[in-house]
């Protein structure tokens, strides 16, 4: 049997740029995709935490160090510019890989630029 579970996310990333009439669906600072471990064309969720909305789509690379978190095509409807989202991606794994397996957090400011990262995110207090 295989589990889904959390890959890696971007936590409060900003969207910097929302274009409706652009091929691809979210563009992402190559920088940002390395450090998290995705990959360009890979399946990712997008929680707006602005707005509420969630969608799934695709990333598409965008220029290193550039810092760009773009909106493409009809996910654009979806985002504004400065809008903050949580990027997640998800991997099937199995009984033997769960034992091992710790997903790569990395958390962003309002320039997208990482300020920290951890594989575990503390229990919630009460």
């Amino acid at each position: 049997m295989l589990t889904r579970m959390l890959k890696a996310k971007l936590h409060t990333a900003t969207v910097t740029h929302a274009e409706l009439h652009y091929d691809g669906s979210c563009a992402i600072d190559a920088h940002l995709l390395q450090a998290a471990g995705m990959r360009e064309f890979e399946s990712i969720d997008i929680y707006n935490i602005t707005n509420g909305t969630r969608l799934s789509t695709y990333i598409i690379q965008a220029d290193p160090g550039s810092g760009i978190i773009s909106m493409n095509g009809a996910a654009a409807r979806h985002a504004q510019v400065g809008d903050r989202l949580i990027i997640a991606t998800y991997a099937q794994l199995t009984e033997a890989e769960l034992k091992t397996h710790r997903p790569q957090l990395i958390y962003l400011d309002q320039k997208n630029t990482i300020t920290r990262t951890n594989q575990s995110i503390p229990p919630q207090a009460a």
